[in-house]
């Protein structure tokens, strides 16, 4: 791992392939996007084949401890929470996630809308405050977007005398994360969700997430001094990878913000 001034080094984030991500702040533990599943296809209700998982997660949900809080950037898409991630959200006192997520999920699960914010009490006293804040799962406006492929939320996490984490979800547009920026800026560490997916029956095969470039350029809008990327392996629809993500922060000039956490 990149070595940062106390601040980052207080949150170490385990990936675990995907867009899953194990992190402790302010002594909680949060689980990003459970995706635990074997390698395989996943089909349309009409059964063609729609996403491929084509490599193993780097560990399990009995690897993972305790969890108090799963951070879901949405809930019906298997890339970001197949099967067994979904039976996993049973034993986790709280999930976050969007609007309508909240109300499928059950009484776990709470949705967030945009810039809205929930306390949570930590162990020792004081509090973490997660605010929901918005992204798009593909180009152009939200209205436009999501009918296809429905709500995404990202999560910004604070608290007094603790550095501010942002977790992108599933988001492609940089005009929301200068927004987010514009509220929370500098951000310590940004878990960025990448990998260029595209789908050719979805939006004519453009970008539903960012890809390595725009990964850079969103670390610059929201002077982010850590980067940790998910969602970038282990799916067919990716269509970028880590050797694409370490380029793209070369060229940026911020390799060294680039973390591609403890693996597994």
């Amino acid at each position: 791992m990149v070595n940062f001034s106390a601040p980052s080094e207080q949150i170490p984030v385990r990936v675990f392939g995907g867009p899953t991500a194990l992190f402790e702040y302010g002594g909680l533990r949060f689980l990003t996007d459970p995706t635990f599943d074997a390698p395989g296809d996943y089909r349309a209700p009409d059964g063609r084949p729609l996403l491929a998982k084509t490599a193993p997660s780097s560990g399990s949900p009995a690897d993972l401890g305790r969890v108090d809080v799963v951070l879901l950037s949405h809930d019906e898409h298997p890339d970001n929470l197949d099967n067994s991630g979904r039976a996993l959200l049973a034993d986790v006192p709280l999930t976050l996630t969007t609007p309508g997520g909240g109300q499928r999920l059950g009484n776990r699960a709470r949705g967030l809308a945009d810039w809205e914010s929930i306390e949570l009490d930590r162990p020792g006293g004081g509090t973490i405050t997660v605010t929901g804040v918005p992204a798009i799962h593909g180009p152009g406006k939200r209205e436009e977007v999501e009918p296809i492929t429905g709500q995404v939320v990202g999560f910004v996490l604070t608290g007094d005398g603790l550095p501010t984490v942002y977790v992108s979800g599933d988001n492609a547009s940089l005009d929301l994360v200068r927004q987010i920026a514009g509220r929370f800026s500098p951000v310590d560490t940004a878990i960025l969700f990448a990998g260029a997916p595209r789908l050719p029956v979805v939006f004519d095969g453009s970008l539903i997430v960012l890809d390595s470039a725009q990964a850079a350029e969103a670390a610059k809008i929201l002077g982010a001094r850590r980067v940790v990327p998910v969602h970038y392996d282990g799916w067919a629809h990716f269509t970028e990878g880590r050797t694409d993500l370490e380029a793209a922060f070369t060229a940026a000039g911020l390799a060294d913000r680039l973390d591609l956490g403890n693996q597994g």
